[in-house]
């Protein structure tokens, strides 16, 4: 049977990976820096330390809150703003959580929305855990409020090749919701990939130009 899953929510709450323009001298964000990465989070629900998609490890030198850290003894992920304060400690700016994406088998799914959106980016992370992709969201505000937009990662099959290889054929869903398309938000997305990986993956998405293809070796 099949059943509705939980798609994750983009609500325009998360940081986007832009640098803005800061002061270039030695100023208060002159040496700041930001990253994609996995923050670890102790008993209070604090962040203590992070690891890049670099793989640099850094401890926080005040643990830091947010509001969307609800679990404790966990991990989440994040986008990073921080200053490098010493070797292998940093002084965190601000964070904001990214949106993480895991395939789930088509048939899984009660609705399989795919309204239009644009892509910027998509690339693979050094150590091979993530696939980023940079999206363009379009919205505008309802009652006061910026529409939320929902997105969920369907894999219609995995095929062997000629070569022996696999490849994975995932698709992007996206339901735009009640959110008008007034303007344009940059969003990331992070999908995890599976302990079982194949050899490829080949990523589908509905945009205003047609469909977007890409396909990356893992």
């Amino acid at each position: 049977m099949k059943k509705t899953l939980r798609y994750a929510a983009l609500a325009l709450l998360f940081l986007s990976c832009e640098k803005q323009s800061y002061d270039m001298g030695q100023g208060t964000y002159s040496l700041m820096q930001a990253d994609f990465a996995e923050l670890t989070i102790n008993t209070q629900q604090q962040a203590t330390s992070f690891l890049t998609d670099e793989g640099e490890q850094y401890t926080l030198t005040t643990p830091a809150t947010a509001s969307w850290i609800q679990r404790p003894d966990t991990t989440y992920r994040a986008i990073i703003y921080y200053n490098k304060v010493a070797k292998g400690q940093a002084e965190k700016v601000s964070m904001g959580a990214l949106g993480v994406l895991r395939p789930i088998e088509h048939w899984r799914f009660k609705e399989e929305p795919q309204d239009p959106l644009g892509v910027e980016s998509m690339w693979l992370t050094k150590n091979g855990k993530y696939i980023n992709i940079g999206l363009l969201l379009k919205n505008g505000r309802v009652e006061d409020e910026e529409g939320t937009h929902a997105v969920a990662l369907a894999q219609d099959t995995v095929l062997t090749n000629p070569d022996h290889t696999r490849t994975a054929y995932y698709r992007l869903l996206h339901d735009q919701g009640d959110a008008p398309e007034y303007y344009t938000n940059r969003r990331f997305i992070s999908i995890l990939l599976p302990q079982d990986r194949p050899d490829s993956v080949q990523l589908s998405i509905k945009t205003y130009n047609g469909t977007f293809r890409k396909q990356i070796k893992l």
